[in-house]
């Protein structure tokens, strides 16, 4: 009984693990041509974070290098899927941030919970992404 203790504790201290003690998920990202759909080839990519909060507010940015990004966006949609612009992000050279007092509805909160939101930055030549990567919780 105690070894079967020691392993739910366990587990729920793994899931746990990206949790801040606010209740907030802060992810860290890896942006990539090869993420897009359809995958492309490119030489540009990024990293970032973002922190969801418990109240659904998000906070963050990413960097690009590389990438002569032109717009940058939250979406919602699975891996290997396209879908709507959640959260346009604001450009200040090649970082792109959260706005202050962005917040995710409650489909979009649940999406994110299921790894369902994605954020890529946009380019001249590769208007419909170039550089990507899910927000995994």
């Amino acid at each position: 009984m105690k070894q079967i203790l020691a392993i739910v504790a366990s587990l729920a201290m793994a899931a746990c693990a990206s949790m801040t003690s606010s209740g907030s998920s802060t992810v860290n990202l890896t942006l990539g041509g090869t993420e897009e759909v359809p995958p492309i080839s490119v030489s540009g990519s990024g990293t970032g974070s973002f922190t969801i909060g418990s109240d659904s507010s998000v906070a963050g940015s990413v960097t690009t290098t590389a990438v002569q990004g032109t717009m940058a966006h939250i979406h919602q949609g699975s891996r290997g899927q396209n879908g709507p612009v959640i959260v346009p992000l604001t450009k200040n050279g090649n970082t792109y941030t959260a706005p202050p007092g962005a917040k995710l509805t409650e489909a979009q909160m649940l999406a994110f919970k299921a790894g369902n939101l994605y954020v890529n930055v946009h380019t001249a030549q590769n208007k419909g992404g170039e550089v990507r990567a899910q927000l995994q919780p």
